[in-house]
């Protein structure tokens, strides 16, 4: 008995050994293998540093560790995942950014051969990969890659020539109604009731929806009917022109055949009512669209879709907006709206669950014009500071900057001229406050720039230096804004921009973005709660404010650039954390400067919530935002009801690029849109019809940058991320009022655009 009582303990204790062995040194040993995400960091780091021998030490263990299972994971996929599942294939993007980092060595060290072998080699086995840039979207590795092909293939061979494609029919169309309906304006309490009004319980009940129908007409809601008995809708389909997706039309000129998909295909009624709403519009069909909009209001106006970031969209807000700018735009209408209202508690978060809709769609009745009266002089009932440039605001609680005691409205652009080939990816961006590559004396963006008028991208000799400081006043800009690092700031420069020119100056300091002022390594990222992070970017705040504050040129100063998105930094993840920095920041500010206001740039109004619960000490509230063609929507009013402060848009902007469209028509797009953002911001001031906290904006931006898209001496086409631009996507290198032209005489050339005319026109630029 007792020799099998050893027997069972032996075999315990084996039992209980072999548990140890395989469990907790396994668990040790696990935790020392590297993440493929740790090598790809450490493998990009190395490759900045271009340090070949990590390079190829990272690349190749994460190559090693990984492929086996990422080559399993390959043959699951058969397309591109959804941006919000990409994660799910972390390895396998891991392991063909491995490659492609190899690949991008071996052209540096000019061994082509094996560079395109590797190349090649992603674009059979990973042809679905896709990499995240820093910048703020994800990249399509093969697709890269190939261009890359192409470059090495140009510089060895010499430029091929290309095949020619036959060029695409283009098919514009309009959408021809067959039932307009029986009323214009939709009398919807004869048809339903409305319960709740302006709570969280709203709805509206339809008590006869065949007179609803028939009332509303052919694609609203709830007339699902009409769309087919439409004799186009049987021509367009015979023709194949209803097989593309609802989303490829929704952006074609295609507009009778996107009609009729998004009318018949099951996406949400909010959201498909708002795109044929759009649709509507695009027509000219003005009437109808304002009845798809308000069919949102009524019947849902809690619907929301999802942007390309996976962040919540909410329709119905979109739809009343679209409707005040409508009305705003078309007076001959004779029409207003009246009390709408859509809130969401809980909206400024990417958790749905949190939201609490409290709706009054409020009614469109018809208003006889009126002459307007004359504005009287508003008392002004608050002061925020004490110094030459300062806020106020007035009884109607509209706000005010001032300058001297002068009104100042911020008419700005986002200034750094960028030479074709330079790009920070590669550690080459210059200087702009500095350069003169042609040897005069003379920074040559500011002074020697010169306007290619017949766009043959050659200075003709009547075709004079004028310089992009003389272009932009006669632009009518006012103001520019910059950053004080990484670059050393020129302050002659900046006196002469402001003495000769007029043109003020908002500092900012990155506040940690991107690593800088923080002394955070990239991929450490700067983190609000690490004390030595936050000495640093105080260190780097007082340094900007100690060298700045007595300046002329010094508008006020700006805290971040967008931070609440993250890059380099913690603030998507713990943006208490940020908020409450940067009012401490904001509020030491002020103690070494007491002349000028503080204001901070953030991303749309993500996380606003915090903004408005933790940073009482910043003026003035600043954020980048692209909302579409008809401005910035419900964003003014959004920021109003939760905290009572002035604003001003830091960054918006249009590609002047379109995928099958002629450059002349994208430009007049891009004009278009412009033109509309400008009219929103100065709704939105002081005397204006819209919410009166508005103070102006900048515009993003002068000029082309070529390094955005990667191939920094091409002027490249591809679309980074999709968005509200005419073609339905984001063409970051063609963002400017001017373009560079070919490229070949930058940094001087200048081909302005028809944006740039808009603003002369509406902005009141100076005439030569």
């Amino acid at each position: 008995m007792r020799l099998s009582s050893k027997i069972k303990n032996l075999k315990f204790k084996i039992i209980l050994l072999s548990f140890i062995f395989y469990s907790l040194p396994f668990s040790a040993y696990a935790q020392k293998i590297p993440s493929s995400k740790d090598l790809v960091i450490k493998a990009w780091d190395a490759h900045g540093k271009r340090d070949i021998e990590n390079t190829f030490k990272y690349t190749q263990e994460c190559i090693e560790l990984y492929s086996e299972v990422v080559d399993r994971e390959a043959k699951l996929l058969k397309d591109f995942p959804k941006t919000s599942e990409i994660e799910k294939y972390q390895t396998y993007n891991d392991v063909a950014v491995c490659y492609f980092i190899q690949a991008e060595s071996y052209m540096r060290q000019a061994d082509y051969q094996k560079a395109k072998e590797i190349f090649n080699l992603i674009i059979e086995k990973y042809p679905f990969s896709q990499a995240w840039d820093p910048r703020g979207w994800y990249w399509k590795i093969a697709e890269v890659s190939k261009e890359s092909i192409k470059k090495i293939d140009e510089e060895i061979l010499g430029p091929k020539e290309e095949p020619k494609e036959e060029p695409k029919e283009r098919i514009k169309t309009r959408v021809k109604l067959k039932d307009t309906g029986t009323q214009d304006l939709v009398d919807y309490k004869r048809y339903g009731r409305f319960l709740n009004l302006g709570t969280r319980d709203y709805r509206y009940e339809i008590l006869d929806q065949e007179g609803l129908s028939k009332a509303v007409g052919e694609g609203i809601w709830p007339n699902t009917t009409s769309v087919r008995k439409n004799p186009e809708f049987k021509r367009v389909e015979k023709e194949g022109r209803l097989k593309q997706s609802h989303w490829d039309l929704l952006n074609s000129e295609d507009l009778e055949a996107a009609f009729f998909k998004w009318a018949l295909y099951p996406e949400p009624k909010g959201v498909s009512q708002f795109y044929i709403g759009l649709i509507l519009e695009r027509s000219g069909l003005i009437r109808h669209a304002l009845k798809a909009y308000y069919s949102v209001l009524i019947h849902f106006p809690d619907s929301y879709g999802w942007t390309y970031w996976h962040t919540p969209w909410y329709v119905g807000q979109s739809a009343l907006s679209r409707i005040i700018f409508l009305l705003r735009r078309h007076p001959e209408l004779g029409l207003k709206l009246m009390d709408a209202r859509i809130k969401v508690i809980g909206g400024f978060d990417n958790d749905l669950k949190n939201d609490i809709f409290i709706v009054n769609p409020g009614r469109i009745v018809e208003v006889k014009e009126t002459k307007k009266e004359k504005d009287e002089e508003l008392r002004i009932e608050k002061k925020i500071g004490k110094g030459k440039v300062r806020l106020v605001q007035y009884e109607d609680k509209s706000w005010q900057l001032l300058v001297d005691d002068t009104p100042y409205i911020i008419k700005g652009i986002t200034y750094a001229p960028t030479r074709v080939g330079q790009s920070p990816d590669e550690g080459t961006l210059g200087n702009w406050m500095e350069e003169d590559f042609n040897n005069n004396a003379r920074v040559d963006g500011p002074y020697d720039s010169f306007v290619d008028r017949n766009r043959n991208n050659i200075q003709d000799e009547d075709e004079k230096a004028i310089g992009d400081f003389q272009l932009m006043k006669e632009m009518g800009v006012n103001t520019i804004r910059i950053y004080h690092h990484p670059h050393k700031v020129n302050k002659k420069l900046l006196r002469d921009l402001y003495e000769n020119y007029g043109i003020r100056v908002i500092m900012g300091d990155f506040l940690g973005k991107y690593a800088l002022g923080s002394k955070a390594s990239w991929y450490e990222g700067t983190d609000y709660n690490n004390k030595r992070h936050r000495r640093n970017m105080i260190k780097s705040i007082t340094e900007m404010v100690l060298e700045h504050r007595d300046e002329p040129y010094l508008l006020f100063w700006l805290l971040g650039n967008e931070n609440v998105y993250g890059v380099a930094c913690n603030a998507d993840k713990d943006p208490d954390s940020f908020f409450k920095f940067a009012n401490l920041a904001a509020r030491w500010i002020k103690h070494l400067d007491k002349d000028h206001p503080v204001a901070i740039c953030s991303g749309d109004l993500l996380f606003f919530d915090r903004f408005a619960k933790y940073c009482s000490d910043i003026d003035i509230f600043g954020t980048n935002s692209y909302r579409g063609e008809s401005g910035f929507g419900y964003l003014w009013q959004a920021i109003k009801d939760e905290k009572d402060t002035p604003v001003f848009i830091t960054e918006y902007g249009c590609p002047a690029y379109a995928e099958g469209r002629p450059i002349e028509e994208a430009e007049l797009l891009q004009a278009e849109y412009h033109r509309n953002s400008w009219e929103d911001i100065e709704y939105n001031m002081v005397g204006g019809g819209g919410c009166r906290n508005s103070i102006g904006g900048v515009i993003f931006e002068f000029l082309d940058e070529w390094w955005k898209a990667y191939e920094s001496s091409k002027h490249d086409y591809k679309p980074l991320w999709a968005g509200p631009f005419p073609d339905g996507f984001m063409h970051e290198e063609w963002l400017g009022v001017c373009s560079q032209g070919d490229g070949l005489l930058s940094p001087f050339l200048r081909q302005l655009r028809k944006s740039y005319f808009i603003y002369k026109e509406i902005w009141g630029g100076e005439k030569r």
